[in-house]
């Protein structure tokens, strides 16, 4: 009978995807446990990051900026109009489409959120050393770019 607390690696555990996968998980779980400590949700992040970065657009044109499916764009917008941290104004040029904007209070928020995200890195990466961070960011970022394009798949927002 085996003993379940003798724990054997499997020769799939030790390989990159397997790796990548787990690593991805404890990321996902550490940055949606840090933006809910600040009422918010990766999307909320993201929409917020976009429209400081860019300015004021369409639902459309922020869902392709931020990687945002449209089908989540809507409620992710309605969350953030309902707080205040965005604006939504009919679109001079085309009154059918509304235009979204940042608020002053949503600033406020993302400036929180990218506290929150940077220590959130720092708990994820605390195991290496500065220039093991900037070269795994540098390897993944490469692996990244070369699954994008052989996919033919917009580049995720970064």
């Amino acid at each position: 009978m085996e003993n379940p607390s003798e724990k054997t690696t499997a020769g799939w555990e030790s390989t990159p995807s397997w790796l990548l996968t787990q690593n991805a998980n404890h990321a996902h779980r550490l940055v949606a446990e840090g933006f809910s400590s600040v009422r918010a949700r990766g999307y909320h992040y993201r929409l917020l990051a976009v429209l400081e970065e860019s300015g004021p657009a369409s639902q459309a044109a922020l869902g392709r900026r931020s990687g945002i499916h449209v089908s989540d764009m809507v409620a992710t917008v309605n969350e953030l109009a309902d707080r205040e941290l965005v604006e939504r104004a009919l679109d001079p040029s085309d009154r059918r489409r509304n235009i979204i904007s940042l608020t002053v209070a949503g600033t406020r928020q993302l400036r929180r959120l990218e506290e929150q995200l940077a220590k959130t890195q720092e708990e994820l990466l605390a195991p290496l050393s500065p220039e093991e961070r900037e070269r795994l960011t540098e390897l993944l970022s490469r692996l990244l770019d070369h699954h994008n394009r052989r996919t033919d798949a917009p580049e995720e927002p970064r």
